[in-house]
């Protein structure tokens, strides 16, 4: 049995998806972009401020359900522009601790979105 999770505190958007989905011990958590939750506003022209709100934001969702990011197993990340990957890369390494997630990273157009990133969390156990 799965259950859909929304979480105020999270970013809104008008589009039909759930924060995260829990199925058993893991989490879904929809992808998220560096958009403020408070604001709605894209929070910084670099990729390393996007990234950093899109972490805030999957760190939100996580939350609700008494997790944080050392749950997580498996991140997805869709960054824009390719010669962002290094400043993506080196801003995701300083908000993720050792072990770190299983991970894909892949280039796509998002608009005016930097990045865009979505998780699995494990929720019995953190990396080790």
């Amino acid at each position: 049995m799965s259950k859909a999770i929304q979480v105020p505190q999270a970013p809104q958007f008008p589009l039909p998806f759930s924060h995260a989905v829990q199925a058993g011990d893991f989490i879904y958590v929809s992808g998220q972009v560096g958009v403020d939750p408070i604001t709605q506003a894209i929070a910084g022209p670099t990729i390393e401020e996007q990234t950093r709100q899109c972490l805030r934001n999957v760190e939100i969702i996580l939350a609700s359900v008494g997790l944080t990011l050392d749950h997580v197993i498996k991140s997805n990340a869709f960054v824009s522009r390719t010669e962002d990957f290094t400043d993506y890369n080196k801003t995701y390494s300083e908000v993720f601790q050792q072990p770190y997630p299983a991970r894909t990273t892949a280039p796509v157009d998002l608009g005016a979105y930097l990045v865009e990133i979505d998780v699995i969390a494990y929720a019995p156990s953190k990396r080790v």
